[in-house]
């Protein structure tokens, strides 16, 4: 991406499609991860941006960083007894609202799905299958069924340029092992199942999500990575207007999924249309909503 700060003092690592990642020799074993204000979809950056996201993304993460009591995570711990921790004055103020000092972690090339209710890529591949990555699931199920429990449905994390693939259990175990497997998938339920009833307390339903995990560098404890919980990473539904069934006031860029289909053919080597004004403001409004429906601010 040809969009990423030049920051002083910071090398650009890794530019992806919404995080750009920088690296510094005076913070070793750290990376700076700096959420943009790219929007993709389809595995395509779009334009324009969405203003403010990657501040809302950062905000987002931090704030459910800190309900999960518990739960290790890639922030960096603060150092120093002045009155600015070296992991806060690290960071460059031109991104300072959307950017995490975090730990350098050994990542697992797993993306951790965990499904509340069926829905996209889950509704699909029921419909053909009557499951989600091996797992059976009752007969009958619509799209955006609550399931009669949450699943685990793991991804395979595909380089930049490719497409993720769902995977079963047995393949995770095939990756990464079957006791950092086994870790990985109970980790991803437990905080789920936390996170769902924080959700739904404030109204708001936790459809599916993913999570990212890596090893700790000096111990080797299963530590949370990248954004958690976020409206890129999730799929929340308004619980009052699901309950009149309607399905679709998501708080997430399904706005933008939408009018893509409604607009543009996916499947063709023809490169997306810029997206309308107004549908940037629509996308960028839900974002807003829905963390103030989460934290009250």
């Amino acid at each position: 991406m040809t969009d990423a700060a030049a920051l002083t003092g910071w090398t650009l690592a890794y530019s992806g499609k919404v995080r750009d990642l920088y690296t510094s020799p005076d913070h070793p074993g750290r990376v700076l991860m700096v959420a943009s204000d790219r929007v993709s979809a389809f595995d395509h950056v779009l334009e324009p941006g969405i203003p403010g996201k990657g501040e809302l993304l950062t905000t987002l993460s931090k704030w459910w960083f800190a309900q999960l009591d518990g739960v290790p995570n890639h922030l960096a711990p603060s150092t120093g007894s002045g009155t600015e921790a070296v992991s806060g004055a690290a960071i460059p103020e031109a991104v300072a609202t959307r950017a995490m000092l975090a730990v350098t972690l050994d990542m697992y090339p797993v993306e951790c799905v965990v499904r509340g209710y069926l829905s996209g890529s889950g509704w699909l591949e029921y419909q053909a299958t009557q499951s989600v990555c091996g797992i059976a699931l009752p007969a009958g199920l619509n799209d955006g069924d609550r399931l009669p429990e949450p699943i685990y449905t793991p991804a395979w994390k595909a380089p930049l340029g490719e497409h993720d693939e769902n995977i079963s259990f047995e393949r995770t175990v095939e990756l990464v092992g079957a006791e950092v497997a086994s870790a990985l998938r109970d980790a991803s339920r437990d905080i789920f199942t936390r996170a769902s009833a924080i959700a739904e307390a404030r109204g708001i339903i936790l459809a599916d999500t993913k999570f990212e995990f890596g090893a700790h560098p000096e111990t080797g404890e299963l530590t949370l990575g990248d954004e958690v919980l976020t409206s890129d990473s999730s799929r929340y539904w308004d619980a009052a207007l699901y309950e009149t069934g309607d399905r679709t006031a998501s708080f997430d860029k399904q706005i933008v999924r939408n009018w893509l289909k409604a607009n543009w053919d996916p499947s063709t080597a023809t490169p997306p249309p810029a997206l309308p004004q107004e549908i940037v403001a629509q996308t960028a409004a839900r974002y807003r909503e829905l963390i103030e429906r989460l934290t009250g601010e």
